[in-house]
């Protein structure tokens, strides 16, 4: 008898036990405030300590959503992006409910400290928590529960500026319970990613450098040394506005590469040119160190605008080179020897045609110079020699000497002989300048067609290089995208 009054009584006392761990259906004795929490501080509030739910094997769902209401900045060089969100959790108290003709009210605002409050966090999160604090949350008659707070978030984010400043920023941010397993707590996002970008974008604060392009979510478990958690992720997908670096630093290099462009325009024998490219040069680096702390700093991949900048810059000393190459042909030329017949065939007659150079048409004067003689002068066909436009005197013919007379020489012959001698140096200096004057002549020929050509090379590299680094701008853009 005494065995089945213990027996009876362990029977009463483990259904005491799950009755109480129970939270009963609340009855209030009247529809005012009172009494509701009065119940409620009864049979729900010392309860906190413990997970609402009716036994351990149950799982209890956790709905998770945000809200983006401010993007407060992205640090490229600590890889970090600040963000303030709202985030609600919603959860169920098992048992829990009341009739709201009863009691009077739908919800209610209850303290959080006097529930119990799932330990949700960011795993991205990198700095101290600064978020303000929210005391309240709402509890349903169906014993819903809804926990809406803001949060200051600077969490961790793997930035990727190969297509600054145009690039696409992909963060992302994990919620997840810190200590219970997905056997005890389990996260599902409550609501559609396409929502939560749409609500996001009608309460965005912010209007600064980075706006929110795109929103995903999905739901996964992390499995640690064959331990679970249960997690949601959203991925903000965050666009730079490029147009500040558009017109600071692309709009004035376009402008400085057009400029050195249009200075082949200038006389390649000046040294203007040469001077003015120099100028640029020099320009172009001060505004590249002024600028330089608009550039990103550089990650695992240069940059493509430091590209960009890296080819102008090369495109502008290169022009320079060439400047010089054709200045120092144009100016010394007198001091080379003739053109090789290969470089003139290969300059002047193929080279110019494909640069839009007529070659010059030959004069069809003849200018004829005759040789003085002691003799009568008489038309002799080896006197004469045509050259082109110059004609050339040919060696004199010899002054041969008659037997003077007996008397004392003559000095009138004496002056003419000197004359001649006079006369044939005068001659041999004419024939030397006439040739270094061709020779010059065709070297300057050959360096205006040079220049030119370089010229149109100048072209094609600078449409390639710019179309190469838009092209590949667009295609990074949208695959990001």
């Amino acid at each position: 008898m005494r065995m089945f009054n213990i027996k009876h009584l362990e029977q009463i006392l483990i259904f005491f036990t799950l009755f109480h761990g129970r939270v009963a259906v609340l009855n209030c004795t009247s529809p005012t405030p009172d009494s509701l929490y009065a119940e409620l501080d009864k049979h729900l509030f010392p309860r906190k300590l413990i997970p609402p739910k009716q036994n351990f094997s149950e799982v209890l769902r956790i709905n998770v959503s945000i809200t983006v209401v401010g993007i407060l900045g992205v640090d490229e060089k600590s890889q970090t992006v600040s963000t303030f969100l709202w985030e609600v959790l919603e959860w169920n108290i098992a048992g829990l409910s009341w009739d709201e003709e009863t009691c009077g009210a739908e919800k209610v605002s209850v303290p959080r400290e006097k529930l119990w409050i799932p330990d949700v966090h960011i795993a991205e999160f990198m700095n101290e928590d600064k978020s303000p604090t929210t005391p309240y949350v709402y509890l349903y008659n169906t014993g819903d529960v809804y926990d809406d707070r803001p949060i200051r978030v600077v969490s961790s984010c793997k930035l990727e500026i190969y297509t600054f400043p145009f690039d696409v920023q992909k963060c992302s941010l994990t919620f997840g319970s810190y200590l219970h397993f997905d056997t005890d707590i389990q996260l599902f996002p409550s609501t559609t990613a396409e929502k939560i970008l749409k609500e996001s974008r009608n309460v965005l604060k912010t209007n600064g450098e980075w706006e929110l392009s795109k929103i995903t979510m999905t739901q996964h478990n992390l499995t640690l040394d064959s331990i679970s958690y249960s997690e949601v992720i959203f991925n903000l997908f965050l666009r730079r506005r490029p147009t500040l670096y558009v017109v600071n630093l692309l709009v004035p290099s376009c402008f400085l590469v057009a400029v050195d462009l249009f200075s082949f325009m200038l006389p390649p024998e000046s040294v203007d040119r040469s001077s003015f490219k120099m100028t640029l040069i020099l320009g172009y680096t001060v505004f590249l160190l002024i600028m330089n702390d608009l550039l990103p700093v550089p990650g695992q991949r240069t940059p493509l605008i430091n590209v960009f900048f890296s080819i102008t810059l090369a495109l502008m000393v290169a022009s320079l080179l060439e400047t010089v190459f054709i200045t120092n042909i144009q100016h010394s030329s007198s001091q080379y020897s003739d053109v090789p017949h290969w470089l003139s065939v290969l300059v002047l007659r193929y080279l110019a045609i494909i640069v839009c150079i007529p070659p010059k048409k030959k004069s069809n004067r003849v200018t004829v110079h005759l040789n003085p003689s002691y003799k009568d002068p008489t038309t002799d066909k080896n006197s004469i020699t045509v050259l082109g436009d110059q004609s050339i005197f040919k060696d004199p013919l010899p002054v041969v000497a008659s037997n003077p007379p007996a008397a004392a020489p003559d000095p009138t012959l004496d002056e003419l002989r000197k004359l001649t001698r006079d006369l044939t140096a005068i001659r041999l200096q004419v024939d030397k300048h006439f040739q270094g004057s061709k020779s010059a002549e065709e070297w300057k020929m050959i360096g205006i067609v040079i220049d030119r050509l370089l010229f149109c090379f100048y072209i094609l590299l600078i449409v390639t290089s710019f179309i190469t680094v838009i092209v590949i701008w667009t295609w990074n853009d949208t695959h990001t995208a």
